[in-house]
């Protein structure tokens, strides 16, 4: 061969390197043999040699071990050693043919060639067993290798079959040949052999390696597919295949998830992040005299340093949260950002070989045809590319997101479990949990976008840079608009800023309006008040509405400003360069790579100003956090736990502070071992505060404190846990069933778990919602009784329990008999009862103790202890013979006259003040077991009372099985009535004018660019100016159609939109008032709220901007494939099966993604509720020592919201690489057909390649938001299904209009046979009751709990609709009227006093009719005149939510100035259960006695002798009237139930 020494690589190989005339200036190209042996195989092996590192470092971070021999990775290894032996084989038959005395020369080649392959076969082959053993299951690198590898040998392929079929012709010419080919056909059969063999490789590669047998954590049967999946599976997300197909066929649900990634869970994560911080936390001390332990898992937990650290360490500042950050997430992050790098490099690829395609199409005719499909399939490539780059980046950037998620959620957590109590004064409990919900959760959403605060500057240079290219300077001048956009669209953006802060705030308003309508419903329906405040609500509805239409104008601006930018850049930038100079000419080229540069530059520029706003967000983010972490903590050492000292517990000299001014000081207390100690003394003297001393909670100044044993504490205020009454109690322990029972007698639990539905398996709601305050106090005591401990502390357990409950529980449990007889005891206590019994007594006065001993010791002392024995009795709220005892241990103390004194007026009080217990039948709490209500009652009565009450409780709960129906979740698509009622609401003619203008806006957009594509393929324009101006004036005209069309089409889609809220809103509340009452009663309030507030808002802020993206988008779409078919009709053809394959993607996703995001919001409060229960709760998890076992919770908490998290993150990638397959297809077939299609003009092809090279953006968006649509159309959904629930009795009849004003005149009130039940399926409460009252008669109606009396007045309002017989007033039927008719008529002073927040005026009159003297009239009768007076605003005086600024006699009072003023015939009048004091009683007796003389008054009545003077009584019992007759009648009769009560009460 004649070599040719031209270069180093000719020399080398022996023959050509490269020439251009055989590979690219020829219709057959081809590479020469040379680059073929060399560039192609060693660019692989470059590949893998650099990228191997990545394969160590995953055997370094593999959690697994020891995968088995198995075929795949046999035969791999087999294959790997063929190899192997072939190219040593290589080597060595070279050596023999060429080498020594052979005519062949021997070339560097020959020998390095085989060395090259021989070496990296070799690692790989090393690869197969460290695999196997480390547990790895498949490796990027090696598949790319193999792949790469098989892809450029064939090339080689086709030039060995070539050359073979050579040598046939020579050696088959029979011509006598003196060459031998022997060197040659080796070289054949060894290529091919090699090459079948690499192709084996790659198929191999193309499967993961079987399951390790080792490993760190136990995998599941559900484990993540991912896990086991081959890198070609991982990067396509094949394996989620699965769970996606399930998603599609039936609604994903939570056994449906696979498990958590264990690199991904708490247990992996934060002892990475531990380590770090506390590394962190000590380079803040100077003293770095601490040796450095590294964060491990003992026993699972994970431990923080304090950044407080000792007292004595100097400190430097703040420990900052972010430097652990960079640390432990650091690595992933920056390998996520070497993608981005790349596939933002590929970015800038695709104009250029958009650039070449269009000359390709210029040069037609010259251009052999394999460049046009070289260049469409390389288009292709790139994008291919970048699709599972960007894939993967994002993949790892949500992972790191996640992850830091759950290190700042876990480090949150367990910072809360040890904060001061200086530090919880500074935050309130949402504040800190809003930490966790929000501050944490914006570390996730930020970390995908992060990179773009260098990516989006490298993109705008690169952009620029190659503008420039084509352009020259006039892109300064885009460059330029682009720019004062910018600040622009600030000014814009800050304006809606302002007005969606004022739209949150009558958000707010009117939400809180509804809340309390809703609360205070029943009284608003006895008062026929509804209108008014319907009223209220809709005034603030349409403020909120004006602010919306504010607002949808400037967002009308924004989205007109970006849809003109990108069109008026090109404008400018185009106008510029013709008109600098006559020489500039658009050609198709120029036009449309500077078009789609344009586009690349559209996304940074977007994303730069989103980007720095939400960095300041994260960075104030980062402060609170780090502020929270850095506060101060607990002291672990204030409590000493010396066992030497002689008694169990003790304070010597202790002097303690909250934080700010000292609270407590001398303090001594010794509490002997097995003894029980009383701490007594007024509220606020620091009873609480000692025990807190004892617990460690408080900054102990001075002293000692000594604790020895196990500690149980029972808190002032329960806490209870959302969770079962038995967890509650057993708290952690293992369940015992002799001593738990043991425990639920001695603290009276037993007949309260008796009456919950499901026993002691009845889950409490959060706060203990669904129990009374003696139920909550009870547990919690069974609480600290089950734990066993050594040492008990009780703050006040008796305080919210009923005395005769009390008494039990002093008994069996805290007393010298009880249960816990044999252990240390502290008992702060209000009651003077018990404390005869203790065995010392600690006095508290102001912080200090003031006298300490046994009860006859302090009795005769006659120092602060008898004067708070005296002070307790004058309260009165004793029972009459606990009274008894009390005075005869004071008595046989010896002289104390004034005690006894004292003590014989109490006595004389507790008997006038029998009062029958009694429920309103309706209130929630006779449903959840009243078990522990504060009231006083007689002995007697209440035993046979309770033992009714509870028998018959169950029964009810059994019919009702549940009192509150569970919300049905919407499951599956949403049907189109849903849809059909939106677009109705919006209205027809906005409906369709919002189509109309985004067609005709599109179609300026295509018109424009075809436009351009004339201009730029007309030659003539060279020489003419005229004509030049001509195209560019039509160009601007084009532009400023688009720009107007799309503002308008905002326009009308926000302003259709805000009128279809305001319509669904208007009717939501229309409906939501006219509920019958049973449907208030059995739905919860929450949820009712929850459509007025999370529905609404959806509707109004969501879905237009959601429908206007869709919008958009698909027209975008449309104009897509108009466009290339336009240029390509072929293009039709595929269209089909390529709209299939999107189509399917879609509705896969949508149905799979849609679900596990309800999961997943499903999964996340757990985390928050739970969190906030443990910070209310912090003292009392310190005081029994389970920190670790509710941080455990909070890892699981976390962790399985994860689980619900990653596959809805996974799915979203899923889709992603799916859609933009798709996209890329597209690409591929329009720059296919352009180059083959014979198009000739090069600027169509232009149009439609750039076209096609935005669409996979488009496609990605439209299906995002389109599911997005499907999601938030629920709301529409539910409001629909709230106006379409039943209705109660019209408000208003046409027949109403001609009764007299003042009906009923004479209030003649007649009850003919009647029955009524609550709701269908309930029993009757009233069975055919029948009495007759004369216009102006008194009538008292009696009878125990449950007897009826509160249904008698329900029925009379009509609030519960008769189910037989009749009431007439006056001989009408009220049936037969409008039920405002009826209720204006009537007037009602409620049981239980409710007001509304507003003025005072509203609150007495809401329709504003009556004049001010009439209000004030009304105030002088019902005694409130001098206190209204006396206030500041007078009639305006605010009134706060639920009337929280007046004393509750006060708002009984404002009712009767409520009744006083509506003054109608007949007045109903439910006493107040609970005593108002006894003086407000004595006054609103006294103003309805002289005021309603000439009424009718029914009065239903709790203590007797306030119906002793009326006309009539009717004793009713079970439903049924068992006496009717004056007072003095039935008390003659000794017989008669109502003589019983009377003596009951001590009235006869």
């Amino acid at each position: 061969m004649a070599t040719d020494t031209s270069s180093p690589m000719d020399r080398f190989c022996g023959s050509t390197f490269w020439n251009a005339t055989e590979t690219w200036w020829t219709k057959d190209p081809d590479f020469t043999p040379c680059f073929e042996q060399t560039a192609l195989v060693w660019t692989p092996c470059a590949f893998y040699w650099v990228f191997v590192i990545f394969d160590f470092y995953y055997l370094k971070a593999s959690l697994d071990r020891n995968i088995p021999w198995n075929k795949l990775n046999v035969s791999k290894a087999l294959v790997n050693l063929g190899l192997l032996v072939i190219t040593a084989l290589d080597l060595i038959m070279a050596l023999i043919k060429k080498g020594g005395d052979s005519e062949l020369p021997l070339y560097d080649l020959d020998i390095w060639g085989p060395i090259i392959k021989f070496a990296t076969f070799l690692l790989l082959f090393i690869f197969i067993p460290l695999n196997r053993k480390y547990g790895v299951q498949t490796t990027g690198c090696q598949f790319i290798f193999w792949f790469l590898l098989t892809v450029l040998s064939i090339p080689r392929c086709r030039t060995e079959v070539r050359l073979d079929s050579e040598r046939q012709k020579i050696l088959d010419s029979q011509q006598p040949s003196d060459q031998d080919f022997s060197w040659e056909e080796y070289q054949f059969v060894s290529f091919f052999i090699f090459f079948t063999f690499t192709s084996i490789m790659l198929i191999l590669n193309c499967f993961a390696d079987g399951l390790p047998r080792q490993t760190k954590y136990q995998r599941g049967e559900n484990e993540i597919p991912e896990l086991s999946a081959s890198f070609l599976s991982r990067i396509t997300y094949m394996w989620f295949d699965k769970m996606a197909l399930k998603g599609y066929r039936n609604p994903l649900e939570e056994k449906d998830l696979w498990d958590l990634r264990p690199q991904d869970s708490c247990s992996e994560v934060m002892p990475i992040f531990a380590h770090h911080w506390n590394q962190n936390v000590r380079k803040n001390y100077r003293n770095k005299a601490r040796v450095e332990p590294k964060a491990q898992f003992s026993n699972g937990n994970v431990t923080f340093e304090n950044p407080h650290g000792e007292k004595n360490g100097r400190k430097k500042g703040m420990a900052s949260i972010m430097p652990p950050i960079y640390k432990s997430f650091g690595g992933v992050f920056l390998f996520g950002a070497l993608m981005k790098l790349f596939t933002d490099v590929l970015t800038f690829a695709q104009p250029q070989v958009l650039s070449l395609i269009i000359s390709f199409v210029e040069a037609q005719e010259a251009e052999p045809e394999w460049k046009g499909i070289l260049y469409a399939v390389l288009l292709f490539v790139l994008a291919a590319a970048q699709t599972f780059i960007l894939g993967q980046y994002f993949h790892r950037m949500f992972i790191v997101g996640l992850r830091i998620r759950t290190a700042l959620i876990n480090a949150i957590y367990r910072k809360a479990l040890r904060i001061s109590n200086s530090t919880k004064k500074e935050s309130t409990v949402g504040e800190i949990v809003n930490l966790m919900a929000v501050d944490a959760q914006r570390f996730m959403e930020l970390t995908t976008y992060l990179n773009m605060i260098w990516s989006a500057p490298l993109q705008i240079a690169l952009a620029l840079y190659f503008l420039w290219q084509q352009l020259g300077p006039s892109v300064l001048a885009g460059l330029a608009v682009m720019i004062i956009l910018i600040p622009v669209n600030g000014v814009i953006a800050s304006r809606i800023k302002t007005y969606q802060i004022r739209q949150m705030k009558y958000k707010d308003e009117r939400v809180k309006l509804m809340n309390e309508v809703l609360s205070g419903i029943k009284v608003l329906k006895l008062y026929a008040w509804e209108p008014s405040f319907e009223k209220q609500v809709l005034d603030i509805r349409d403020k909120e509405i004006a602010t919306l239409r504010s607002t949808a104008y400037l967002n009308a601006g924004t989205s007109f400003l970006w849809s003109c930018a990108p069109f008026l850049v090109s404008l400018v930038t185009f106008a510029t360069y013709v008109l600098i100079d006559e020489n500039n000419v658009l050609d198709a080229t120029k036009t449309f790579v500077s078009l789609s540069l344009f586009n690349i530059l559209r996304f940074p520029l977007t994303m730069l100003p989103m980007l720095i706003t939400n960095l300041v967000q994260t960075q104030v983010s980062v402060n609170r956090i780090n502020k929270f972490l850095n506060s101060e903590e607990l002291d672990p050492n204030s409590v000493l736990h010396d066992s030497s000292k002689p008694h169990p517990m003790s304070i010597e000299n202790g002097e303690f502070s909250w934080g700010d001014e000292i609270t407590l000081r001398n303090i001594n207390i010794e509490v002997k071992k097995n003894s029980l100690v009383a701490l007594v003394g007024t509220v606020g003297s620091g009873k609480s505060s000692v025990v807190q001393a004892f617990l460690g909670e408080m900054e102990k100044l001075a002293g000692v404190v000594n604790t020895v044993g196990k500690l149980a504490y029972v808190p002032q205020q329960a806490w209870i846990q959302n969770a079962t009454v038995r967890d509650n109690i057993l708290f952690g322990q293992t369940y015992d069933r002799k001593r738990y029972n043991k425990v639920i007698d001695a603290c009276a639990l037993r007949a309260d778990i008796d009456i919950l539905s499901a026993g002691d398996l009845t889950e409490i709601g959060e706060k203990g919602i669904n129990l009374s305050g003696g139920q909550k106090q009870r547990i919690s005591l069974a609480r600290a009784v089950y734990s066993d401990a050594d040492l008990y502390l009780l703050d006040d357990p008796l305080s919210a329990v009923d005395s005769h409950v009390g008494k039990h529980i002093f008994e069996e449990v805290i007393g010298p008999k009880g249960i816990l007889a044999r252990k240390s005891r502290v008992l702060v206590t209000h009651g003077v009862t018990f404390l005869p019994q203790v065995d010392s007594i600690y006095v508290m006065k102001m912080g200090e103790i003031s006298e300490s001993g046994t009860f006859d010791q302090l009795v005769k002392n006659k120092g602060a202890f008898a004067d708070f024995i005296i002070q307790h009795l004058q309260d009165g709220n004793e029972e009459e013979e606990e009274l008894n005892q009390i005075k005869r241990q004071i008595s046989s103390t010896g002289d104390v006259p004034e005690l006894l004194g004292t003590v014989e007026k109490a006595i004389k009080l507790a008997r006038t003040e029998s009062l029958s217990d009694s429920i309103s039948v309706t209130s929630a709490d006779s449903l959840m077991g009243g078990g522990g209500s504060l009231r006083r009652r007689t002995k007697r009565q209440d035993s046979h009372d309770s033992v009714a009450s509870a028998a018959s409780l169950k029964k009810k709960q059994e019919v009702q099985g549940k009192l509150i129906e569970t919300e049905k979740s919407q499951t599956g698509g949403v049907e189109f009535a849903v849809y059909k009622h939106y677009i109705k609401s919006v209205g027809i003619f906005l409906s369709v004018a919002t189509l109309v203008l985004n067609f005709v806006f599109q179609a300026f957009q295509i018109g424009s660019n075809l436009w351009l594509t004339q201009w730029a393929n007309d030659q003539n324009v060279a020489n003419d100016t005229g004509l030049r101006d001509m195209y560019l004036g039509v160009y601007g005209a084009f532009g400023f159609g688009q720009v107007a069309t799309n503002f308008f089409a905002s326009l009308a889609i926000s302003l259709g939109c805000l009128k279809c809220s305001h319509l669904l809103h208007q009717t939501l509340l229309y409906y939501n008032l006219r509920w019958p009452m049973e449907l208030f009663d059995t739905t919860p309030l929450g949820r009712i709220v929850n459509r007025f507030s999370k529905d609404i808002d959806t509707i109004d802020n969501v879905l237009p901007f959601n429908i206007r993206v869709v919008m958009g988008q698909a027209y975008m779409v449309l104009a897509t494939i108009v466009v290339i078919s336009l240029s390509t009709p072929i293009f039709l053809a595929v269209i089909v099966p390529i709209a299939f394959l999107y189509y399917f993607a879609q509705r896969f996703y949508v149905a799979t993604s849609r679900q596990l995001m309800r999961l997943e919001s499903v999964s996340r409060s757990p985390i928050y509720s739970h969190f906030s229960e443990t910070v209310t709760g912090a003292s009392t998890i310190r005081a029994y020592n389970v920190g670790d076992r509710f941080i455990e919770e909070s890892d699981a908490k976390v962790d399985k919201n994860q689980v619900c998290k990653y596959p809805s993150v996974i799915a979203n990638r899923w889709l992603a690489i799916r859609l933009e397959m798709v996209g890329n297809l597209i690409i591929l077939f329009a720059s296919l057909f352009a180059v083959l299609g014979g198009q000739t003009n090069p600027g169509l092809v232009g149009l439609s390649v750039s076209y096609a090279l935005q669409v996979t953006q488009t496609l990605n968006w439209l299906v995002r938001m389109s599911s997005d649509i499907e999601t938030n159309i629920v709301s529409v959904e539910r409001i629909k299904e709230y106006g379409e629930t039943k209705q109660e009795a019209p408000w208003e009849l046409e027949q109403d209009k001609n009764k007299p004003k003042n009906w009923p005149q004479e209030g003649r009130v007649e009850f003919q046979n009647f029955q009524v039940r609550y709701r269908e399926g309930l029993d009757l409460v009233l069975r055919g009751v029948s009495f007759n009252i004369k216009g102006g008669e008194k009538v008292g109606i009696v009878g125990r709990t449950g007897a009826g009396k509160s249904s008698l007045t329900l029925a009379l309002f009509r609030i519960i609709e008769a189910a037989g017989g009749r009431i007439s007033i006056d001989g009408v039927d009220i049936a037969s009227m409008g039920l405002h008719m009826l209720r204006s008529r009537l007037t009602i002073i409620p049981q239980d006093p409710v007001l509304f927040s507003g003025s005072l005026r509203i609150n007495l009159d809401p329709f504003e009719i009556k004049t001010d003297d009439e209000i004030w009239k009304a105030l002088e009768l019902s005694h409130l005149k001098s206190f209204v007076k006396s206030l500041a605003a007078g009639l305006n005086h605010e009134i706060a939510e639920g009337g929280e600024n007046l004393s509750v006699g006060q708002r009984q009072l404002v009712c009767l100035a409520r009744a006083l003023l509506r003054k109608t015939k007949v007045l109903v009048l439910d006493e107040a259960t609970a005593a108002v004091d006894l003086e407000t009683d004595d006054l609103i007796q006294k103003t309805i006695r002289t005021e309603f003389k000439e009424c009718t008054v029914l009065t239903i009545a709790h203590r007797l002798n306030t119906i002793l003077d009326s006309d009539k009584v009717i004793v009713l019992d079970k439903g049924q009237i068992t006496e009717f007759a004056s007072p003095t009648e039935l008390l003659d009769n000794p017989k008669s139930a109502f003589y019983s009560m009377a003596k009951d009460a001590n009235l006869v």
